[in-house]
């Protein structure tokens, strides 16, 4: 496996790639959380690209569907497919769509786009792994924009009541919705503090410090308690021109910008 670093590298190349190629967007909060996606598929996951539905396998799922390219590109680079594969991203006919779709996608374990659903569904995951005994963990990313949907609330109350200490959800805090920020739209903070009133073993990092994050995940999990990692990370990270800009929510780059991105990128690391 390729270093951390030149993963998340990689990533962010594709994306930007996959997004301009497509005319679609979400290109801010996919570069959010491109460094999150790298340690989990580099360091974190374990999986089988050759038997994409073993067993045995962790689950991940991608709550905030929006930022699929991003899941596409690690799951190439980890081998489930060719990277030519994602140049259909986005393209009519493709089944590499706009939002993450597990449909015909290997290493994919559930489509998601309207936001809330991604962690009910871990919950209920990490729930039956329990019952069946079963040794794999759930891994769940969410936005910090869908965190106030009641349906993660009533699944962040059945994973704290079930003890479902084989669950993490993971926050991209990046602290901007689609037109404004999370707290002009609804109040979040004292985000910690609610997650460790519902029963969870909450910590909060950089999301962009593999250091941290490697801190985070390698920590000895609570025994009776699921776990979460708020990510303060920064959308758009990574392309100067996009960093903690709204708008990068919905545009596309395209000519100098796009190519002022790729420039900025490939200068932080060596694309193989």
């Amino acid at each position: 496996m390729k270093s951390l670093e030149n993963l998340a590298c990689n990533i962010r190349l594709s994306a930007l790639r996959m997004v301009n190629k497509g005319g679609s967007s979400h290109i801010g909060p996919i570069l959010s959380v491109v460094d999150i996606l790298a340690f989990l598929y580099g360091s974190i996951l374990k999986f089988d690209p050759k038997n994409p539905n073993w067993d045995q396998r962790d689950r991940f799922i991608l709550s905030k569907g929006h930022a699929g390219a991003g899941v596409y590109a690690a799951l190439a680079e980890c081998g489930f497919f060719e990277l030519k594969e994602l140049n259909k991203h986005c393209q009519n006919g493709s089944k590499f769509s706009g939002h993450i779709s597990h449909k015909n996608i290997p290493g994919v374990e559930f489509s998601t786009g309207s936001l809330g659903h991604g962690l009910p569904v871990s919950a209920g995951m990490a729930y039956a792994a329990k019952l069946d005994k079963g040794r794999h963990k759930v891994f769940c990313l969410i936005g910090d924009g869908e965190v106030v949907e009641g349906s993660n609330w009533e699944a962040m109350l059945f994973a704290g009541h079930h003890k479902l200490n084989n669950l993490t959800v993971i926050v991209d805090r990046n602290r901007l919705q689609s037109i404004k920020s999370t707290e002009d739209t609804i109040k979040l903070e004292p985000l910690l503090d609610k997650f460790n009133a519902f029963g969870w073993d909450s910590m909060e990092i950089d999301g962009h410090s593999f250091i941290e994050l490697e801190s985070a995940f390698n920590s000895s999990p609570h025994k009776d308690k699921p776990r979460v990692v708020i990510c303060n990370t920064v959308k758009g990270k990574g392309v100067s021109y996009m960093e903690d800009k709204i708008e990068w929510h919905y545009k596309t780059p395209t000519g100098d910008l796009f190519d002022q991105a790729i420039k900025e990128v490939k200068g932080k690391c060596n694309e193989k």
